[in-house]
């Protein structure tokens, strides 16, 4: 490895280390939950538009329906007066309304499957998002712990290492030979 890529790896293996000291899991798993809160919000407005579209289709499938049978309608007083010809001209139009009915049905049909499972998947996030809530709690109590015992294992291996105890302990024997003097 040449003298360039030791210094790239040098620096890059000294900011990941910069990094890696300077991140707080607390703030992280807050931040995390902030993120997840706004995709939920991300997710709601979408779920809206869906069941907004859903709900047009219906209406306009309602629409279709009603004209439809209104033609219908039509065709059935022409045929009680004996104009075959507006009879027939309205049973046709009341056939292309048929047909949109049908069209706007299948649309609709779709709509509301998709948006059923917008919902589902909506519930499903929420729950996530929750169960990270409550993890996160427990996930910072284990870092105030760990944290807590790695401080008091440095503390206690410190005084082993740099005898306290044995200054202590020199200095108990000088007053002892004092009082024997």
């Amino acid at each position: 490895m040449g003298f360039f890529g030791r210094m790239a790896t040098l620096i890059k293996s000294n900011i990941n280390d910069l990094i890696s000291k300077s991140e707080d899991p607390e703030k992280m798993l807050n931040q995390v939950i902030v993120d997840m809160n706004t995709q939920l919000v991300e997710a709601k407005k979408q779920v809206a538009v869906a069941i907004a579209d859903e709900k047009r289709l219906q209406k306009q499938l309602q629409s279709e329906t009603t004209v439809a049978e209104e033609w219908q309608r039509k065709a059935m007083l022409a045929i009680r007066a004996g104009d075959d010809e507006l009879a027939k001209e309205a049973l046709l139009r009341k056939k292309e309304h048929d047909q949109l009915a049908a069209t706007f049905q299948d649309q609709w049909q779709k709509q509301k499957n998709a948006t059923d499972q917008l919902k589902l998947a909506l519930r499903a996030l929420n729950n996530k998002i929750e169960e990270a809530k409550r993890k996160k709690n427990v996930l910072i109590a284990q870092q105030r712990r760990a944290v807590a015992m790695k401080s008091i294992q440095e503390t206690m291996s410190g005084l082993a290492e740099t005898s306290a105890f044995e200054t202590f302990d020199r200095v108990a024997e000088k007053i002892n030979q004092l009082e024997a003097e």
